[in-house]
């Protein structure tokens, strides 16, 4: 027998993905969520599916439950990783799809703020509990009541935890996209170059970079800690490294870099701005997590 819900199930996908991939930080693992979610609304009884009265409440509350329990366990998987771990950039899928139409789930993430690297990795140093909180709240607007029966405590509870990680976001005026595009603009000019007085004078001078290998590729293991030494750094690449193309391409929704070697991106640049200086770098080089990004 045909579900009469499933249209309503099916077009919650969407919201799903959007969901598990900001408070995973991976594509690959909000997928599985939200293969899992489907699983065990399909294992209910015809009878149980009927009592639900909101589909899309029910699957988001067993998609954030499952997304607790693997932010749980992340942090112990962490430790075993080799190097820094980044969150999984996602491409714009205008531009690894052109004008064609593609079922991929990168397609279904929406890129607004609440996808930058810089607020990802901010939602990536809260608690399990916090982090669930604050983006089913902040970021969705659901009210504490429907947040405290996913996080299991209650909504006063919630509201404390959400109010906890609020504080780590950094509220202060983001450049435009133009500007950031600019900036990105005149970096990506002056490495092509090696031109390290350009480089320094782009960069911050308490900047970060910061590498994500996974132990599958060559990359610096600590963070780079100041705009000279990340210049330096970034000349190096240059002289020591592969020849590969520079290309600008937009990255979890803002300006950002690929590195392209013989028709195959290796790495992919996620940058933060403040004062048309770079603050941030975060580098992804794990083939991993590079499996959305191609050549276009």
């Amino acid at each position: 027998m045909t579900d009469p819900q499933l249209r309503a199930v099916i077009s919650e996908r969407r919201q799903l993905i959007n969901l598990a991939y900001r408070l995973l930080g991976s594509l690959s693992e909000a997928e599985d969520v939200v293969q899992e979610t489907y699983a065990r609304w399909y294992a209910l009884s015809e009878q149980q599916r009927d009592a639900v009265d909101k589909p899309g409440a029910w699957l988001t509350t067993v998609a954030g439950r499952i997304c607790l329990d693997l932010l749980g366990s992340a942090r112990a998987r962490r430790e075993q990783y080799v190097g820094e771990w980044i969150p999984e950039p996602v491409p714009s899928a205008a531009e690894r799809f052109g004008a064609g139409t593609s079922t991929d789930p990168a397609d279904r993430v929406t890129l607004d703020e609440s996808i930058s690297m810089a607020f990802l990795v901010v939602l990536d140093s809260m608690t399990p509990a916090e982090r669930v909180a604050f983006v089913l709240h902040d970021v969705y607007r659901y009210p504490f009541a429907e947040i405290a029966e996913i996080v299991g405590r209650t909504p006063a509870a919630c509201r404390q935890l959400a109010s906890s990680a609020r504080r780590r976001v950094d509220t202060s005026r983001s450049p435009s996209t133009a500007e950031r595009a600019e900036v990105i603009r005149d970096f990506k000019r002056a490495w092509e170059t090696s031109d390290l007085t350009a480089l320094i004078g782009l960069l911050d001078p308490t900047a970060i970079a910061t590498a994500d290998s996974g132990g599958r590729a060559l990359a610096f293991l600590d963070p780079i800690i100041g705009g000279a030494h990340i210049a330096h750094a970034w000349v190096e690449i240059v002289a020591r490294g592969p020849e590969v193309t520079l290309i600008e391409r937009t990255v979890n929704g803002q300006p950002g870099l690929v590195a392209d070697h013989n028709g195959t991106i290796i790495s992919v640049f996620a940058f933060d701005i403040a004062d048309n200086r770079v603050t941030r770098i975060w580098v992804t080089r794990n083939p991993e997590k590079l499996r959305l990004w191609t050549t276009g």
